[in-house]
């Protein structure tokens, strides 16, 4: 999936996010509906995951993307919006899977792949507008969300227990690439754009 990974890390990341209402405040809370609706499918996970170590996992990510979201809000000017109640595609495909190598292999793995990507672009925008308060604070989700990916590799060590597990675990983390991928391209070229790199 590296072709799918590349384009959702490019400067139309936060155009396709965004609508192309690339503001400060607009960028936030883009940012912020994202980390609102991680929290959410991880809280869900947690409650219903018969696994107590991923469980416990689930409980750990969804009190972190917590605290980003709180984060976030804390660079806004004026009180957040409700956005982010709502599943975005990538979030809606992940609640719906039930599988415990799955759930980690795309929360835990294919998840923090994309939203590094498209946190990359948030930093840039930052750094683009001499905000570096903004620009740490971004830059330090952007870590913790990356450090995600050693720990569902490691999880999904303890719970894949044969070969089929791991095919079902490395088939939920690409379809959850390529998810998040499609809507990309479909909300780009809606607006006209082309999600390609133009050489």
């Amino acid at each position: 999936m590296d072709t799918e990974l590349d384009r959702l890390g490019s400067e139309k990341a936060l155009v396709a996010a965004t609508a192309a209402q690339l503001d400060r405040g607009r960028v936030l809370e883009s940012t912020l509906a994202a980390e609102h609706r991680a929290a959410a499918t991880f809280g869900a996970w947690a409650e219903d995951e018969d696994d107590p170590d991923a469980r416990a996992a689930f409980e750990r990510v969804a009190d972190l993307e917590r605290d980003h979201a709180d984060r976030v809000a804390g660079l806004l000017d004026g009180p957040a919006s409700d956005s982010g109640a709502d599943p975005d595609a990538l979030h809606a495909h992940l609640r719906g899977l039930d599988a415990t190598p799955e759930r980690v292999a795309a929360g835990l793995v294919a998840r923090p792949l994309v939203s590094d990507r498209s946190l990359l672009q948030v930093v840039n925008f930052f750094v683009n507008e001499a905000d570096e308060a903004a620009a740490d604070v971004i830059r330090d989700l952007r870590s913790e969300t990356t450090a995600l990916v050693d720990d569902g590799t490691a999880l999904l060590d303890d719970c894949c227990t044969d070969d089929a597990d791991w095919e079902r675990a490395l088939d939920a983390a690409t379809e959850t690439v390529a998810v998040a991928y499609e809507e990309y391209a479909e909300t780009l070229q809606g607006m006209g754009v082309d999600p390609a790199p133009v050489c």
